[in-house]
């Protein structure tokens, strides 16, 4: 029989956290900054969890030194939503950037006016700006735009942005091809940025904050004579692959697809009609598949080298020590599983990011199993710099977590047509290992404790008492923070006693 909540679980409540861990001991943690600190965000594009067993100067530099979450999550897992999220600290439905196009997607659709960049400027922050912005960024004559709130701005600007060669760039109103491999173009362009923030800071004392955001290993071009789109006859744009560095190309030749048994599942009868997991791949896409995997590691390769070059140069300037370092994505990823290559799903490899942290406050090589999310990432910015938020949060701040004990949270997670803003997929939460999305068609229930992979659907065993109240709770939760705004939305921490612990009714 599969381990399952008892109901004594289900009976577990929402507990008052305020002065619960009052005097538990704590680990050593390197201290505060005396003064701000600066904040440099980093952000990779589709980068999955699993892609940091190929980032060895990552987990080095950035895991053992700080902090690792093991359970971020992206609460929409693509890219323009996911990005406004952590420029605004809200869930998509509120910022309203929900797709990447249409009225309600991309570049236009979002509003720049109250982000992070302009609380941290209005804090008397140096805010710095390189590499990819939205979707749609440079288009219908939009390159020249630099939003409000930075004093350095080096976006790449649309179509160039996915190409990863001599990529064009908005460098603070001047339009420039830069060249190189778009990795190494974007670590030179942040590079000279904080070496000028430095000597800024040396003479002002104002701390500098950065975004930087890199493409990899997002799909992008020039397209090579053996990209599964030329080799596999058949195949489409669906099989694009991103593009390797020179110097990484073909290091990884003949690298197998994971093994894992949500790859490419045969038994889907249980699933909703809306469930992406019906499609199927033939052999010969199955082998394209393979090299779009190759290639997507490949291409994380010079990811890592980006991050130890990123903080080698904090070293070199003296301001390792004093400079907090949050490390991400947008959102997951996943070549074949849950019969998917793509992102946009709730299923766990999409809808899960790499999130690291260090710097001043943060412990040293610890791991957390509490919840992390785009939205709390922006919050947590913000109350570290001393800012007030320009628009209500969704999110949290999360340094009073990094070394307390795991936590249970109720996180909303919606996704809307890729291109199409204004028609959901699915809405649904997150609690614990518990996975609950209405899709159309019907309803899915995945416990990750005992089915990790999320194969089988408790929603669909209506003659089980036990999966129905389940689906019952956690529907009536979701359907209550499906519009949450601010403080309506889930704030509750509740301490993790069992891996299928249940959040108790009217949890807030």
């Amino acid at each position: 029989m599969r381990g399952r909540a008892t109901l004594a679980t289900l009976a577990v409540g929402a507990l008052a956290v305020s002065g619960l861990f009052g005097h538990l001991p704590r680990k050593p943690r390197p201290a505060a900054a005396t003064t701000r600190p600066n904040i440099l965000l980093v952000t990779a594009d589709d980068l999955a969890v699993g892609d940091l067993a190929f980032m060895p100067n990552t987990r080095r530099l950035l895991a053992d030194e700080g902090v690792t979450f093991t359970d971020g999550i992206a609460p929409t897992p693509l890219c323009v939503p996911a990005r406004a999220s952590l420029l605004t600290g809200q869930y998509a439905h509120n910022h309203g950037a929900r797709s990447i196009s249409g009225p309600y997607g991309g570049y236009r659709a979002f509003d720049p006016n109250a982000t992070i960049a302009t609380a941290l400027q209005e804090a008397g922050y140096q805010t710095m700006f390189a590499g990819k912005y939205l979707n749609g960024y440079g288009k219908d004559g939009t390159g020249m735009a630099q939003p409000v709130g930075w004093n350095q701005w080096r976006a790449t600007v649309d179509p160039s942005t996915y190409r990863f060669t001599d990529p064009k760039l908005n460098i603070n109103g001047v339009l420039r091809r830069e060249s190189g491999y778009t990795t190494d173009v974007m670590t030179r362009q942040s590079d000279a940025m904080i070496r000028g923030a430095a000597t800024t800071r040396k003479r002002t004392g104002k701390p500098w904050f950065e975004w930087l955001n890199y493409v990899a290993p997002h799909v992008g071009g020039p397209a090579g004579p053996d990209d599964p789109v030329k080799l596999y006859a058949g195949t489409d744009a669906a099989f694009k692959v991103t593009v390797p560095a020179a110097r990484d190309r073909n290091t990884l030749r003949g690298v197998r697809l994971p093994t894992t048994p949500d790859m490419f599942p045969e038994d889907t009868a249980d699933l909703p009609a809306g469930s992406p997991r019906h499609k199927r791949f033939d052999a010969r896409q199955k082998r394209a598949l393979r090299l779009v995997y190759e290639r997507r590691l490949e291409t994380v390769l010079s990811l890592d080298r980006a991050i130890g070059h990123d903080v080698a140069t904090l070293r070199r300037t003296g301001q390792l020590a004093d400079t907090l370092i949050v490390f991400t994505s947008d959102n997951g990823y996943t070549v074949g599983g849950s019969n998917i290559n793509g992102k946009l799903w709730h299923y766990d490899p999409i809808i899960s990011i790499p999130v690291l942290m260090r710097g001043p406050g943060v412990p040293r090589g610890t791991t957390t199993r509490t919840p992390i999310t785009n939205p709390d990432i922006a919050a947590t910015i913000l109350a570290v710099a001393g800012a007030v938020a320009t628009r209500p949060l969704d999110g949290v701040d999360m340094m009073q977590w990094l070394d307390r004990p795991a936590q249970l949270r109720v996180v909303p997670i919606e996704a809307w047509k890729i291109a199409d803003g204004s028609k959901r997929l699915y809405w649904g939460i997150r609690a614990g290992a518990w996975t609950y999305a209405r899709l159309r068609g019907g309803d899915e229930l995945f416990d990750r404790s005992s089915d990790p992979y999320e194969l089988d659907n408790l929603a669909a065993h209506t003659h089980d008492a036990r999966d129905q109240e389940i689906l019952h709770r956690l529907k009536a939760l979701a359907q209550r923070y499906r519009s949450c705004a601010g403080d309506t939305c889930p704030q509750s921490f509740t301490p993790l006693t069992s891996p299928d612990q249940l959040p108790a009714p009217g949890t807030a």
